[in-house]
């Protein structure tokens, strides 16, 4: 089985729920959804783009589920990442893991 990883807040992931589908702004702006390949390109994205929030999510998806197609492209650094083209329906999420922070300021995956 095959899993993408989509990083969102707390309140998005509940509106998202709540409405069955996640269109973040990138949706919009850029036409796709940002994913990570694996867990750990997704904990250095957190470390990159959301430091210092703690109301972090990480959704794991099956691309087979979505609704939306899913492409592995190069991100400007090079690294691949996974992007989905179209709102991302909830359905296709199979786990919602938290993101916490240790005394040292190490991210680890709850449940992890």
């Amino acid at each position: 089985m095959t899993v993408i990883y989509h990083l969102i807040g707390v309140s998005d992931w509940e509106t998202a729920n709540a409405s069955g589908e996640i269109r973040p702004e990138s949706l919009a702006a850029e036409g796709f959804i940002h994913c990570s390949g694996d867990e750990d390109q997704a904990l250095r994205v957190v470390s990159r783009l959301y430091a210092g929030r703690d109301d972090m999510l990480l959704l794991d998806v099956r691309p087979e589920n979505l609704d939306s197609p899913v492409k592995r492209e190069p991100s400007r650094s090079g690294e691949m990442y996974p992007h989905i083209y179209g709102p991302l329906n909830t359905s296709a999420v199979i786990r919602v893991r938290t993101i916490e922070v240790d005394a040292n300021g190490n991210l680890h995956l709850a449940g992890s």
